[in-house]
């Protein structure tokens, strides 16, 4: 049974959210868990019926990566069993589930080039397994789902990396940055748009899907792009992964292949100088 046409973004308040926020239309709805628990089957089911809902766009996540290894129960429930959950009660009501994932899956090996839809996902850490183990739920449920994986989200708005380097560029005359961890840096306005065509599309989209920004650099290089675009007055000193030292293991390599979504979207995918550039800007302007 499908319960209607109507959009509902789960963890709204979130960076991914909020941009979702700012390009979505009237029917789209939004909540974060002050106005729906995701881990109450009961209160999403009613949720459901009661606004005729057709889509979840779950964006809830557990995504600190080093807290998660102190954390792994906590991550899990929010990354696996609520999204289980999700994707259950989506199956149950003929509901589509558009669910965000991570290029954290494929901390596990070692890739020197982009990482296609296809291959076997190996993360590392608690972070990445968890994420993992939601995806499979949501395969599992027998739900019609989108899987979105993505890398390095950034907005102008919550905590991610850009405000981060931003903020201590200002108030440091150096940085260390590793230089050893190769990606993508995603805007998350790019990415909201992406799942809005989705949402919105009039051919049905199923399956797991890569997108991110174009390009491919580190840590470093994208810190350095962030000091030079803010006209900041830092130095940026590269290190390795080893010299900084973190609690969790970081992909050394996670740039995704975005073939499959480009025959799905309307829109050229942004290189990532770009898109930071925008993203700045509108920093400055809010």
């Amino acid at each position: 049974m499908s319960v209607g046409k109507r959009i509902l973004v789960t963890g709204a308040n979130g960076q991914l959210g909020r941009e979702l926020r700012e390009i979505a239309s009237a029917e789209w709805l939004f909540t974060d868990i002050e106005e729906l628990d995701i881990c109450s089957k009961v209160a999403v089911r009613d949720y459901l019926l009661a606004n005729g809902v057709g889509t979840i766009v779950n964006c809830a996540a557990y995504t600190n990566v080093d807290r998660a290894e102190e954390e792994p129960e906590v991550a899990k429930r929010v990354n696996s069993d609520a999204v289980a959950m999700l994707a259950e009660v989506a199956r149950e009501c003929g509901v589509k589930l558009v669910h965000i994932s991570t290029d954290y899956l494929f901390g596990g090996e070692v890739f020197n080039s982009p990482i296609g839809e296809d291959v076997e996902p190996k993360p590392l850490g608690v972070y990445g397994q968890t994420k993992l183990m939601g995806e499979r739920a949501v395969i599992e449920s027998g739900c019609r789902y989108v899987i979105l994986r993505t890398a390095w989200l950034y907005s102008t708005y919550g905590a991610n990396f850009v405000k981060t380097i931003m903020r201590l560029s200002v108030e440091r005359e150096e940085l260390r940055v590793v230089n050893d961890q190769i990606g993508t840096p995603t805007y998350a306005r790019d990415l909201a748009l992406v799942i809005r065509d989705i949402c919105e599309c009039s051919v049905e989209v199923e399956g797991i899907y890569n997108y991110t920004n174009e390009g491919a650099i580190s840590w470093y290089d994208f810190a350095s792009a962030i000091v030079e675009i803010a006209g900041h007055n830092c130095r940026v000193v590269p290190c390795t992964t080893a010299e900084y030292g973190a609690k969790a293991a970081r992909p050394t390599y996670s740039v995704l292949d975005k073939q499959k979504i480009r025959g799905v979207i309307r829109r050229d995918i942004p290189h990532w100088r770009a898109s930071l550039e925008e993203c700045i800007k509108r920093m400055a302007q809010l």
